[in-house]
């Protein structure tokens, strides 16, 4: 079973937090990584269901992380190759200390309601929707919404000088922010409203959550994944085999510093 999942909370423990997050991890036999940062947590795991199960009824415990939300997929193989808890400044780096997502989050929009406007042509205001992937350009070289505004970022600490380039194109617009589990796509949310975009939502979860609760509608291609089955398909199936070097040398999520 594999798990993603992340939250923007408040974190003033990190060091006592990530010795017991290691430890129960490894007690159950999972493997992947766990970022913590002052701004909350974000972790990708794999094992045994029973074993996953167990580390999310610990974690769920502490009532910071209480209504964590975990999106889930199978693969017949273990996706990491070894267990990692590490202390981050971010747990996705902007590089843009104002945006503190759990002061309050931007609006979110869930998968069926966005496939709803995909397929009326415009939001329930008769706006057209813009949809931003905030992901770097080779994950978007593996799929992405039709029509997507794509920046061809190299890293995310890209996005905010490529929205100054381009908020203007947005008036009158609703721009729906996207990316693989919603931790991006959040941040970014946040900055375009702080950046004076005037209807700006985060789709809820990412496209991982998407493809679990509406499949490949409107979406062409695949979702690469930071693990050793590459890219999942909208049936959230591995599309392929073979084991990426670079996820598995880059264990931060595959964020470049």
């Amino acid at each position: 079973m594999n798990i993603a999942a992340y939250k923007f909370v408040a974190i003033d423990d990190s060091p006592v937090l990530r010795e017991d997050l290691r430890a129960r991890a490894q007690a159950l036999g999972l493997m992947g990584t766990i970022l913590l940062a002052p701004e909350g947590i974000n972790l990708f795991l794999a094992g045994p269901t029973d074993g996953v199960r167990a580390f999310l009824a610990h974690l769920r415990a502490d009532a910071r992380f209480a209504d964590l939300e975990a999106k889930e997929s199978w693969s017949a193989a273990q996706p990491f190759r070894r267990m990692l808890v590490k202390l981050k400044r971010e747990i996705i780096r902007m590089d843009h200390p104002a945006i503190q997502p759990a002061a309050g989050r931007a609006p979110g929009v869930d998968a069926p309601t966005l496939k709803r406007w995909l397929d009326q042509g415009h939001d329930d205001e008769g706006r057209e929707i813009a949809l931003l992937d905030t992901r770097n350009a080779f994950e978007v070289d593996y799929g992405s919404f039709e029509g997507a505004i794509d920046w061809r970022i190299g890293k995310f600490t890209e996005f905010p000088p490529a929205l100054k380039a381009h908020r203007e194109e947005f008036k009158g617009k609703t721009v729906v922010s996207f990316c693989t589990g919603g931790i991006r796509c959040e941040k970014a949310a946040i900055l375009m409203r702080e950046e004076g975009v005037e209807h700006v939502l985060q789709l809820e979860g990412g496209i991982l959550k998407y493809f679990e609760e509406v499949g490949s509608a409107h979406y062409q291609g695949d979702c690469f994944v930071f693990d050793g089955r590459e890219a999942l398909a909208p049936d959230l199936s591995a599309r392929s085999a073979r084991a990426s070097a670079r996820a598995s040398e880059d264990p931060d999520l595959g964020i470049k510093k």
